[in-house]
C-alpha cells in the first residue's frame, strides 16, 4: 500500500485545477450515495425474499426517497468539501508563495520580439498585480534571440524567459545553466518562414542550392534551413551559409546581397510584417506539417534556482503566461470570426482557433517534444555544429513535471 503524507495530499490537490477538483469530490459524493443506496436496496431486497412472494415492503416508497435524497445530499456535501479545500489549498499556496516572495524580492523576465504570450502577459500586467502585493518587483527586458536569452539566464541577468528549443541545445551544449520548465501548445504554422527577393528566381527549396542564405546562427531558423533542404535531397553543405542575426540580415536583404532569409515572428509574412520585402516559398507547415508544434517548440525557460528554490513563485508564473495565451486567443478568435464575417478567412481555420481557444496556451515537457528535440542536438552534433553530444532529458537541464498551469 502506498501511503501518502499530508504534506502529499495538499501539493497534489493543489495541483489540481478546479474543475478537476471539483469532478473528484463530485465522484467522491457519488459514490458515498450509490454506496448507500445499494444498502438499501439489499435492505429491500432481502425482506421481499423473506417471504415466498416476491413483493416490495411497505416501507419502498420510503426508502426509494431517503435514497434520492442520499444522492442530492452526497453531491451538495461533495459541493461543500471542495469549497472547503479549494479555500484551504489557495490559503497555503498563498503562504508558500509569501514566504518565498520574501526571499525573492525582484523578479526578472526576459522575452523576444514577437513573443505574443510573454508580450500579452507584460502588457496586461497580470505578474505585477500578483506579486507587487508580496513586495516582489518585476522588470522586463526584450532581447534579439532565444540564445542571448539563455545566455543572460546563465548570467543572472534574468530569471524566466521564452524562446525557441534549438537555441537550448547550442546552450546546452555550452554548459550554460539554464532549466527548460514548459512550452507553448501550439508553434505558429505561419511563424517562420524562408524568404527570397519578390524578382528573384529561386521558386522552391530544391533553387537553394548554391545560395547565400541568411539565419540567426544557433536558432530555430538554423534548424528550419537544414530540414528544409533534407526535404528536397540537399545537404548543409550545398548552401553558403550567413550567420547573421534578423536586424543585420534585413538591410543585406534588401539590398539583394543573400539570396534567402530565414525568418520568424515579426518577420514573417502576417500583418506584422506586412512592409518587410520578400516573397515565401516555404514555412513551418510546408517542412514539418502537423508537426510544426512537436518539431520547432516555443519553451520556457528559468534559472535553477527559481526552479529548485521557488517552486511556487514558478507555477504562479506559468499560471499567468497561461492565462495570458488565454486571452491572446480570445483576441485572435475575434479577429478571425469578423474575417469570415467578411469572407475573408476560411471558415475551417476558424473552427481550429475554436478549438484552440478552450485549451490550454502552455503545457508541460512531454515525450513527443524531448524526442523531437533530442532529434535536433543529433543532428547538430553530426554536422560538427555542436562540440558534443548532449542528452536534452537531463533532469539538470529539462523539469518532467505533469503540472497542470490552468486555473479556473
Amino acid at each position: 500500500m502506498i501511503l501518502l503524507s499530508g504534506l502529499g495530499v495538499k501539493k497534489y490537490y493543489c495541483s489540481l485545477s478546479k474543475k478537476s477538483r471539483s469532478i473528484l469530490f463530485m465522484g467522491l459524493g457519488l459514490l458515498l450515495s450509490v454506496g448507500i443506496g445499494l444498502i438499501n436496496s439489499e435492505v429491500i431486497l432481502a425482506q421481499s425474499t423473506s417471504s415466498n412472494n416476491f413483493t416490495l415492503p411497505e416501507n419502498t416508497n420510503r426508502r426509494i426517497w431517503e435514497t434520492v435524497g442520499l444522492f442530492i445530499g452526497g453531491i451538495l456535501f461533495a459541493i461543500l468539501l471542495d469549497r472547503i479545500f479549494y479555500k484551504r489549498s489557495n490559503g497555503d499556496t498563498n503562504i508558500y508563495a509569501k514566504k518565498e516572495a520574501k526571499k525573492l524580492k525582484h523578479l526578472k523576465i526576459g522575452y523576444p520580439e514577437g513573443m505574443i504570450n510573454l508580450e500579452t502577459l507584460k502588457q496586461q500586467g497580470y505578474l505585477e498585480r500578483y506579486f507587487e502585493p508580496l513586495g516582489v518587483t518585476v522588470t522586463w527586458s526584450s532581447f534579439l534571440s532565444a540564445s542571448s536569452l539563455i545566455e543572460a539566464l546563465s548570467n543572472g541577468s534574468i530569471d524566466f524567459c521564452g524562446g525557441g528549443g534549438t537555441a537550448s541545445i547550442f546552450s546546452q551544449a555550452a554548459e550554460h545553466c539554464f532549466v527548460r520548465v514548459a512550452r507553448d501548445k501550439y508553434t505558429i504554422a505561419k511563424g517562420q518562414a524562408i524568404l527570397v527577393p519578390e524578382d528573384s528566381p529561386i521558386q522552391t527549396l530544391a533553387d537553394l542550392k548554391g545560395k547565400k542564405i541568411a539565419f540567426d546562427q544557433g536558432s530555430s531558423a538554423h534548424y528550419i534551413i537544414i530540414r528544409a533542404l533534407e526535404k528536397v535531397g540537399l545537404q548543409y553543405s550545398d548552401i553558403e551559409a550567413i550567420y547573421l542575426t534578423q536586424p543585420e540580415a534585413l538591410p543585406l536583404f534588401r539590398r539583394g546581397e543573400i539570396d534567402a532569409w530565414v525568418v520568424w515572428v515579426p518577420y514573417t509574412l502576417t500583418e506584422m510584417r506586412s512592409a518587410y520585402p520578400g516573397r515565401c516559398i516555404a514555412d513551418l507547415e510546408t517542412v514539418f506539417g502537423d508537426r510544426a508544434s512537436i518539431e520547432v517548440p516555443t519553451l520556457y525557460y528559468a534559472i535553477p534556482e527559481l526552479v529548485r528554490d521557488y517552486p511556487d513563485i514558478l507555477k504562479i508564473i506559468l499560471e499567468e503566461v497561461n492565462e495570458a495565451g488565454a486571452w491572446a486567443k480570445k483576441q485572435e478568435l475575434e479577429t478571425a470570426q469578423r474575417l469570415v464575417n467578411h469572407h475573408q478567412l476560411d471558415p475551417i481555420i476558424l473552427t481550429e482557433l475554436q478549438q484552440r481557444s478552450i485549451e490550454r496556451a502552455i503545457i508541460p515537457l512531454d515525450e513527443p517534444t524531448l524526442k523531437a528535440l533530442q532529434h535536433q542536438a543529433n543532428i547538430f552534433r553530426d554536422l560538427k555544429l555542436i562540440p558534443e553530444r548532449i542528452n536534452v532529458r537531463d533532469g539538470t537541464y529539462s523539469l518532467i513535471t505533469k503540472q497542470n498551469w490552468t486555473y479556473w
